[in-house]
């Protein structure tokens, strides 16, 4: 009976499953990155304002495959979207990058994670996600590049593909300036030198 069971399991298994990212992912995820974004993908705008910091706190997202091997991640950021008209530093999320292993394409798995990652951060009580990517494609979770007009990328990006999705009804409304990082630091052990 118990072989039957698992057989069963094993037939109604899920494709992916999406779960927390672990320490252990790290390389999996690098390597993917690598392959989906291409050598450049650390000379991005949106890089700029990733490195040397953690993602926010319970919103580094991946999908696993029925074995557990990673095939898709998604991360968001702590940025500062400008500042209000009251001159005060608007706190938001930048999302990226967002990428699956292309083995596993077509599967819904990216449009997965940026549901999970969506509804996570809304949950967390966050105000407004901002993404530099593909309007036909973000468009269908409610990005829209009109609620960044009056901000900027820290480097070159395009006006087009600059976007934005207000988790709070006006959370953007005024705010204007460039996204800076402001979320928590990556700590790096120091190095000893040999004596």
């Amino acid at each position: 009976m118990a072989l039957v069971l698992d057989v069963l399991r094993a037939q109604n298994a899920p494709e992916f499953t999406i779960e927390p990212e672990a320490a252990g992912d790290v390389v999996a995820r690098e390597r993917l990155l690598d392959a989906a974004m291409g050598p450049n993908r650390r000379k991005k705008s949106s890089e700029k304002l990733r490195r040397g910091r953690l993602p926010a706190e319970g919103l580094a997202l991946v999908a696993r495959d029925p074995a557990g091997h990673l095939i898709g991640t998604v991360r968001l950021w702590n940025v500062h979207a400008g500042i209000t008209p009251g001159g005060a530093p608007l706190p938001a999320l930048l999302l990226g990058p967002l990428a699956v292993d292309a083995s596993h394409e077509g599967k819904g798995i990216g449009a997965a994670l940026m549901r999970a990652a969506i509804f996570e951060a809304r949950r967390l009580g966050h105000g407004a996600i901002l993404l530099v990517g593909d309007a036909p494609y973000y468009e269908r979770f409610g990005f829209f590049a009109d609620k960044t007009a009056t901000l900027m990328m820290p480097g070159p990006f395009e006006r087009s593909r600059f976007l934005a999705l207000e988790l709070e009804d006006g959370w953007l409304k005024g705010a204007a300036g460039v996204l800076v990082p402001c979320g928590r630091k990556l700590s790096v052990a120091p190095i000893k030198k040999a004596a």
